[in-house]
């Protein structure tokens, strides 16, 4: 157990921080699914600017990497060109 009040606080704040991270996450997980899914085309490019933003802002707070999401966003337009 932390000894020293900046330590415990750090735990507290760490905690709120790890099950944000984990929420925004999954929702764009999620969103990701649901792009893949999508077979018309037209409903694709609606969702895939949102879906972009989402993966972009999980990389600038180093939830994941940079590279996984320039290749995810790669796949999803591939994926969309596809349609």
């Amino acid at each position: 157990m932390a000894n020293h009040k900046s330590a415990l606080k750090r735990i507290r704040s760490n905690e709120i921080k790890r099950l944000r991270n984990r929420y925004q996450h999954k929702t764009t997980r999620n969103a990701i699914k649901k792009l893949r899914e999508l077979t018309k085309k037209k409903d694709a490019e609606k969702l895939f600017p949102s879906v972009v933003g989402m993966i972009d802002k999980l990389a600038k707070k180093n939830i994941i990497h940079a590279n996984k999401a320039a290749n995810l966003k790669s796949g999803l337009s591939k994926h969309i060109a596809s349609l």
